[in-house]
């Protein structure tokens, strides 16, 4: 069957490459998903009457975005399939081949059935055990052409740097795309990197954009952060919006409390208190800020939700407490389920500084735990975990900023009560 796929020079020299098992790494934007998709239907074809495996790390990319990204494909190429959905399986007519649907969430699953070629769409989202599991099912003794291959964009120097990049494995090689490649991005959507640059600050804007390895996991968490840069005095204002923001825990019990200035967003104030309640913080909050007149928002730990610290839920403590205070006009923003640690803390990197050099996060001197936060939190060795136990005291108010740095510029998902307007 002849293929009408014009590839791009990345894209070309990955479907070329003749080890057994290749991957294609390249940033956002640089093809990955279609290099993936035209490399399942040519080894589909290759092995005629065999089975194959297409994975991706959850069930819900498998089939909001790989899956989407290869029936278009089927389309173009007008290539006839079937889908048992109940199954979890694939046939290509024209090939007479079948291919199991998988996720990578439970890599012991993945044992069973030998295969002749499977292909892993964003691998760096998936354990290497569950890589491991199916390359040690890629046996099929039948196969015409025993393939293995993966897309994904950089993490760092994580198991596929080391794997595929710093010390290859023996049967392994690996394209890296060239970052601006995509003509046919740029074509559609002229300013698609101009708008990353404001969104990402510079490390994750190398890493996303320009495709690099970066070993960003080694050293400060919050690594855009400078006491000459984001350390200003600030007053506060009773007449412009106020919001505060929570992580529940009890020693300490810490918040934050910002307001807006022009365009940055300012920390004005932090509230951090030993062994204490959640009341107890509510009750400093309004010994500082009785008198404000304009609205009020919270945000905070989505876990404050449930009766995790006082036996009823923390919010509801706060909105009564609120209300028998005397505040009017507040709203509660807080989301169903927390963002991923890593996705919060890359949006706080970015209004520290993005890739453009715009500040648009300040804090007031007198914030001094979360300036500390900002210096001293680290992420474990080799690692992208936070480390939150070296010192106890440290990341519960870089959390509490977090949250709303989230809610205000994170990527939009759908939240339980936002909106909410209490009293």
């Amino acid at each position: 069957m002849c293929f009408v796929f014009r590839p791009l020079p990345s894209q070309a020299r990955f479907n070329a490459l003749k080890t057994r098992i290749k991957g294609f790494s390249g940033p956002v934007g640089s093809g990955k998903s279609a290099a993936m998709c035209f490399e399942f239907i040519r080894q589909a074809f290759l092995n005629r009457g065999r089975q194959g495996l297409l994975a991706a790390p959850t069930y819900s990319m498998l089939r909001d975005a790989t899956l989407v990204s290869l029936f278009g494909m089927f389309d173009g190429q007008d290539i006839e399939f079937d889908i048992r959905k109940s199954d979890g399986e694939l046939d290509i007519r024209p090939a007479k081949s079948t291919a199991l649907l998988r996720s990578l969430e439970e890599p012991e699953r993945l044992r069973g059935t030998n295969l002749a070629w499977f292909g892993v769409d964003e691998l760096s989202f998936t354990r290497q055990e569950g890589w491991l599991r199916l390359e040690a099912r890629l046996r099929d003794p039948e196969a015409a052409h025993l393939c293995a291959f993966a897309v994904w964009t950089p993490q760092g120097h994580d198991w596929l740097y080391k794997r595929f990049i710093q010390n290859p494995v023996n049967g392994y090689g690996c394209i890296r795309a060239q970052p601006f490649e995509n003509h046919h991005l740029l074509a559609s959507t002229p300013d698609y990197y101009e708008r990353l640059e404001s969104s990402y600050d510079p490390r994750f804007y190398k890493q996303e954009v320009l495709g690099e390895y970066l070993n960003s996991k080694s050293d400060r968490v919050y690594h855009c952060f400078e006491r000459v840069l984001h350390v200003a005095r600030h007053s506060y204002d009773p007449s412009k919006l106020l919001m505060w923001s929570l992580d529940f825990n009890v020693s300490p019990m810490s918040s934050v409390v910002l307001q807006k200035c022009g365009d940055k967003l300012v920390v004005i104030d932090e509230i951090v208190l030993e062994r204490a309640t959640t009341e107890e913080a509510c009750q400093e909050f309004e010994n500082r800020y009785k008198g404000h007149i304009s609205e009020l928002e919270i945000f905070g730990d989505a876990s404050g939700k449930s009766a995790h610290t006082t036996g009823t839920s923390d919010y509801n403590i706060v909105s009564k407490y609120l209300y028998r205070s005397g505040f009017r006009n507040v709203r509660l923003r807080v989301p169903t389920k927390n963002p991923a640690v890593l996705s919060r803390v890359q949006r706080v990197n970015a209004l520290l500084t993005n890739s453009l050099g715009e500040v648009r996060l300040e804090m007031d001197p007198k914030c001094k735990e979360l300036i500390k936060d900002m210096e001293e939190v680290l992420f474990k060795p080799e690692s992208g975990v936070i480390d939150k136990f070296s010192d106890p005291k440290r990341t519960h108010t870089s959390d509490a900023l977090g949250y709303v740095v989230w809610d205000l510029y994170g990527d939009k998902t759908t939240f339980g009560e936002i909106g909410k307007r209490l009293f």
